[in-house]
């Protein structure tokens, strides 16, 4: 489930953030600190004075203490992020099997309540009776969800039923509550348009995500056209084992992840010179951190990962820069990066893997 286009994402919120708090009083174990000086020591040049070596280090000692601790810490942060977004596709899944539940209890108060009308004695079943919602209810990987992550919509009845009204009143709903077609595929469909009218743009829905999860406020938008993606996915024949999309497609993606987020951390130094001269008719300390970041991760990513064409780096990095930062960001993020790229190409520093014809 989880893409590269959300792992970038992720790891420019993670990286952006550990910026912001740098933490500069953290201390290496001695034989850490042993073995660093050694590998240090043989970088400097040899006609240095003691106090001047001795300074050196010390600046150099502290420069890999953090980025080393920044490096471990934003990985475990990283994998806890990209969990969290995992959770919430679960959870939106969850939401429709609640929506269905609450129709139906609904439906019970109103044939038991004191006088009930004929409709009420004899309601129309076909939402609470809806194939692909009970299919989904028996999942076994969501309801493995459920009993591991211990999470339910039951603290948010008023939500629920505020959702389930709109759902009742639109066009949809009332279509398909009329139409004579009784198949497990309209039942399928009918969800598929209630999810993508009424719950992918909810401002309540974005409020509660929002108060429930930190993590989850960036990802919505991209987890919804994965639920969306499984609720077409699903075929009746399957039953409780129609399996739900894994967290990562391939191993490849979550080490991708870290090794990505790593590369941007441990050689930002490089980055950074190379941004500086690449962006000489503006003071670096006056480039907006977040351009900083989208165009470090995107020469980490163009320098580390052989498989990836260059253009489809510049691009999805682009794209991001004018969702996240300024209005003329992105052009200014992509001509940088263009002018780093053609000095790259020049250095012969960017290799990359040829396709096979």
């Amino acid at each position: 489930m989880i893409n590269r286009i959300l792992i970038r994402l992720k790891v420019l919120q993670i990286l952006y953030a550990y910026y912001q708090n740098r933490i500069s009083d953290l201390e290496f174990d001695d034989e850490t600190k042993k073995l660093l000086i050694e590998e240090l020591e043989q970088t400097l040049p040899r006609n240095l004075g003691k106090e001047e070596r001795a300074k050196l280090l010390t600046e150099e000692i502290k420069n890999k203490k953090y980025k080393a601790y920044l490096s471990q810490k934003a990985e475990q942060e990283l994998i806890f992020s990209l969990s969290k977004a995992y959770d919430l596709y679960n959870y939106l899944l969850l939401l429709i099997v609640e929506i269905t539940k609450y129709a139906d209890l609904r439906m019970d108060m109103a044939k038991n309540k004191y006088l009930p009308t004929k409709e009420e004695l004899n309601p129309n079943l076909k939402f609470v009776e809806n194939r692909f919602v009970a299919q989904l209810a028996d999942n076994e990987d969501l309801k493995k969800y459920v009993k591991t992550q211990k999470r339910s919509w039951s603290n948010d009845q008023d939500f629920i039923k505020e959702l389930y009204t709109k759902i009742v009143e639109s066009d949809t709903y009332k279509e398909y509550m009329k139409s004579e077609e009784d198949s497990y595929e309209a039942d399928r469909e009918v969800w598929r348009k209630l999810y993508k009218e009424q719950i992918c743009y909810n401002e309540s829905l974005d409020e509660l995500l929002e108060d429930q999860s930190l993590y989850w406020n960036d990802d919505k938008e991209i987890v919804d056209t994965f639920v969306l993606k499984t609720i077409k996915r699903f075929r009746e024949r399957y039953g409780e084992v129609q399996p739900l999309l894994p967290q990562y497609n391939d191993v490849e993606d979550e080490r991708f992840a870290c090794e990505l987020l790593r590369a941007a951390i441990m050689d930002d130094d490089y980055y950074q010179v190379l941004i500086t001269e690449n962006t000489k008719n503006w003071d670096f300390d006056r480039i907006a951190l977040m351009d900083v970041v989208i165009m470090q991760c995107a020469l980490a990513e163009i320098l580390n990962f052989p498989d990836i064409p260059v253009s489809v780096s510049l691009n999805e990095y682009v794209e991001i820069s004018k969702a996240y930062s300024t209005s003329k960001s992105s052009s200014f993020i992509n001509g940088a990066l263009d002018g780093i790229v053609k000095q790259l190409m020049r250095e012969n520093k960017i290799q990359k893997e040829k396709k096979e014809k």
